[in-house]
């Protein structure tokens, strides 16, 4: 029978005496290497399983993230719900997504609060099912909290339970361009002067609350935001 598709590689025993002969009364054990020397030959030789050639699946390449969330994908504004932007990371930059929440309500220094609360909670948040297909996530830690100035600090300081500098860089990129961009809570440039968004951060301790400012090179590279000496300290009011 003929096979086809493999290269058969089996020893023969041409060349052997027949029975009775003096080759043929050798001893069990000296047949036995002299097969294991012949098998070991023929390995090297190249007989045995040949390796296929058929590629391996090992998936497909990793596709390319849009980055955006398709418009008919937004939520609608209810009466009683009002939109914000947030930052989330996507492809190792910065992105806009929107986000629809309950309006602040109170007097205007809680009023404020609760709309820095609002939007870390947004920032706290997993991504939906349409925003991580486009490729989103957040950096911000889940047991991040936010309260507003001390006695000294800028009306528009926002205090953090971690210091800002000790956050991941990704995530004070988030908190500073999602701050900066909200009206209630960003700092207005003086005069009317153009100028990026930017909000005013501290932390637990005595440190002086710092200006950020959310520019075009942090939403392209949030990781270098702490290691150029990001943030402008504030002098502290008496």
């Amino acid at each position: 029978m003929t096979r086809t598709g493999f290269s058969w590689c089996v020893p023969t025993r041409g060349g052997v005496r027949a029975p009775g002969t003096e080759p043929a009364r050798r001893s069990a054990r000296t047949w036995q290497r002299t097969a294991a020397v012949a098998a070991l030959a023929l390995a090297a030789a190249g007989c045995g399983i040949r390796g296929t050639s058929v590629p391996v699946d090992a998936g497909g390449a990793p596709s390319r993230v849009s980055c955006k969330v398709p418009a008919g994908d937004a939520a609608p504004t209810a009466p009683d719900r009002v939109r914000v932007t947030v930052y989330l990371v996507c492809s190792s930059t910065l992105a806009q997504v929107e986000r629809t929440v309950s309006p602040p309500k109170g007097v205007p220094a809680a009023a404020r609060l609760k709309a820095a609360r609002t939007l870390l909670t947004e920032l706290q948040k997993q991504p939906s099912p349409t925003e991580d297909e486009a490729g989103f996530s957040s950096a911000v830690p889940e047991d991040l909290t936010v309260e507003g100035p001390r006695k000294g600090d800028p009306a528009d300081a926002l205090r953090l339970s971690i210091r800002p500098d000790d956050l991941p860089s990704f995530a004070l990129a988030q908190l500073v361009c999602s701050y900066g961009a909200d009206p209630a809570l960003g700092r207005t440039p003086l005069n009317g002067a153009a100028g990026p968004p930017s909000a005013v951060l501290g932390g637990p301790g005595d440190d002086v609350p710092q200006h950020y400012d959310c520019s075009a090179d942090v939403l392209a590279n949030p990781d270098i935001a702490q290691n150029a000496g990001w943030g402008d300290p504030l002098s502290r009011k008496g």
